[in-house]
């Protein structure tokens, strides 16, 4: 029921009453402290098994490098795996398993590879679990092509894959709008009698509306209902937020009722999709109406839904009332992010309204919210637009003191104020600084320049900068 606190909670006192454990018992509270961290106590209980002239079984030992890769400490499980192969311990596929499924969360996929390599000269032979998690993982850290060839050669082992490897592939493959190749492993799996199960016409219904094919995504999600798979809200949901892309309101929400109808209870998912379509079609009445619906249904709002709230309200000049849903945020538990701050915050450059964004910058600081590039960006930009050049020029010097990865945007929002100020020689400057650190200037930043010399009569300079631009090839495609 994992209720690992109150488990603990009875070991300690059965023992208190005398009773003595035994190495399952003990196993059983290891297993506890893993899930809640507390990995320091977990090894204490293995020292435990082993004063009492137990030896650990292989259960017992997996449970604590499960425990290590969970906790995020996949070196040390690793390190733990090495010293009890050195102490003669062997392991079976289960806990290579789980070591491998470590791996692959830390996004070292390839790492993962290696250890395979080596259970194999160790004579384990490795299962479709194993396998698939690699698989996984290749496909997670973009390593597609990798995936499909580890795939082949598993099939060459005679280990069919089943239909998690094949909605991990096909997921993998469009991802990266390989569609043929997806299609082909579609196909593969109806050769094979495998069929496509609700997850796998969502994968593609959801990857043909990333890709604004919402025909093509159609025409899978009619494919789904011919082949007897009943839609999920997932798939519903995938093709709203297709349909909202290509700014087809009406469409969204005929999918959104046709849900409803097929008797499935739209999840907050659902309804977060349908708000932030609304709010970006600048239909915040709508939004706020769905968001009431939602309520209704008592479902909780989360980050995202408050998020695409504040920023249609804050697009349509209601300021205060976006702030009155941070308020509200805090109250339900749901605590503002970077980017709920960073949306109110460029509200309110915007308006120029830059005493209150300075003050809720320092509010983000004092929360413990580390702002990012793009939230730094937003009040640079703001400060110089509204005339502050020297708080700006504060706030970009420490930027660059700290090492902050400065994007073209953060540059191009710095050299904009400068040259409002007629300060071009601090602008150029700024420029090859820019370049210096490995940042090119796009067209937007030249632009900038070019226009602000020649609004100053500067014509002879504006020729001599942008032949300057050309020679350096910032002007090819």
């Amino acid at each position: 029921m994992k209720h690992y606190p109150t488990a603990i909670s009875l070991s300690s006192r059965a023992q208190s009453k005398g009773i003595t454990p035994s190495s399952i018992f003990l196993s059983i509270l290891i297993n506890s402290y893993c899930h809640l961290g507390h990995m320091y106590f977990a090894f204490s209980t293995l020292g435990k098994i082993l004063k009492m002239g137990h030896q650990p079984d292989i259960i017992t030992l997996t449970t604590l490098m499960k425990g290590l890769c969970i906790n995020r400490m996949v070196r040390e499980a690793l390190d733990f795996h090495d010293d009890l192969i050195a102490r003669g311990f062997l392991f079976d596929e289960v806990s290579y398993g789980t070591l491998i499924n470590g791996i692959c969360k830390t996004g070292k996929s390839r790492a993962a590879i290696e250890l395979l390599r080596n259970i194999e000269r160790q004579g384990i032979k490795p299962n479709i679990v194993i396998y698939s998690t690699i698989i996984d993982g290749l496909c997670k850290d973009g390593l597609v092509t990798e995936a499909r060839d580890l795939c082949s050669e598993m099939i060459g082992r005679g280990i069919p894959p089943n239909i998690v490897t094949y909605n991990t592939l096909i997921h993998g493959f469009c991802s990266i709008g390989h569609w043929k190749e997806a299609y082909e492993l579609l196909c593969e799996m109806f050769r094979k009698d495998i069929n496509p199960d609700v997850y796998t016409w969502s994968i593609l219904v959801d990857a043909f509306c990333k890709e604004g094919k919402i025909t093509e995504a159609e025409a899978v999600f009619a494919l789904m209902l011919k082949y007897d798979n009943k839609p999920d809200v997932v798939s519903f949901s995938a093709l709203m937020d297709g349909h909202f892309l290509r700014n087809n309101v009406d469409a969204s929400r005929e999918v959104f009722n046709k849900m409803i109808r097929s008797g499935l209870a739209p999840n907050v998912t659902s309804y977060s999709i349908l708000i932030d379509g609304y709010c970006k079609n600048k239909m915040v009445g709508e939004a706020m109406d769905t968001y009431k619906e939602m309520l209704r249904r008592n479902l909780i709002p989360n980050t995202v839904t408050y998020n695409s709230l504040i920023d249609g309200l804050c697009k349509s000049g209601r300021i205060s009332q976006a702030q009155d849903f941070i308020y509200e945020m805090h109250d339900r538990g749901q605590f503002p992010d970077k980017i709920t701050y960073s949306i109110l915050l460029d509200a309110l450059c915007k308006r120029q309204q830059l005493d209150e964004a300075t003050t809720l910058f320092r509010k983000i600081v004092y929360h413990g919210i580390q702002p990012d590039v793009y939230t730094y960006t937003i009040l640079i930009d703001g400060l110089c637009k509204g005339g502050r050049l020297s708080n700006a020029r504060q706030v970009f010097q420490q930027l660059l003191i700290k090492g902050y990865p400065l994007d073209v945007r953060s540059y191009t929002s710095m050299i904009n104020g400068l040259c409002k100020e007629g300060l071009f020689n601090e602008a150029m400057t700024l420029l090859y600084k820019m370049e210096e650190n490995g940042c090119l200037p796009n067209l937007v930043t030249i632009e900038t320049i070019f226009r602000s010399l020649l609004e100053k009569k500067e014509n002879g300079k504006a020729k001599k900068f942008l032949l300057e631009m050309t020679d350096k090839g910032l002007f090819k495609k």
